[in-house]
């Protein structure tokens, strides 16, 4: 007799012992690869704090030498007459001394080299995918400096 129902088949006692094994196995993998995971997370992020602190050195250096210089510059007559002009409005005996004040209520211009802060990006700003990736490359455990 034909039925429109195929019956299902039978599992046999051989298939009901590989079950457990099955699933032990792959319980098994997924303990390994997590146990690489957070290892391979944490030298992702020394390597990660390695590269910003070889970058924070680089410009250290780079300051450094620029205020050498500076130092350098300072010592000389012309710059100590320009910024006795320039910062506390010294005059030569016989010369006259001129301030122009700002108008009322204006801001005052800003001073050369001056910048403004940048807000940082927090955590809230990345995305779920950006965040999973950042864990699992260890990001999230050495911050952009």
């Amino acid at each position: 007799m034909i039925t429109g129902s195929p019956a299902a088949p039978e599992r046999s006692p051989a298939q009901h012992r590989r079950s457990p094994w099955i699933a032990l196995v792959l319980l098994v993998g997924l303990g390994v690869t997590m146990a690489g995971i957070f290892p391979f997370r944490q030298i992702i992020a020394q390597q990660r704090q390695v590269e910003l602190a070889e970058q924070k050195l680089e410009a250290l250096e780079a300051e450094n030498t620029r205020l050498e210089t500076q130092i350098r510059e300072l010592e000389t007559p012309v710059e100590l007459e320009r910024l006795a002009r320039e910062e506390l409005g010294l005059v030569r005996p016989g010369e006259t001394a001129v301030t122009v004040n700002p108008a009322p209520g204006a801001e005052p211009a800003p001073r050369p080299g001056a910048f403004e802060e940048v807000p940082a990006f927090s955590d809230e700003d990345r995305t779920l995918l950006q965040r999973v990736w950042d864990f699992l490359t260890g990001r999230d455990l050495a911050p952009d400096g």
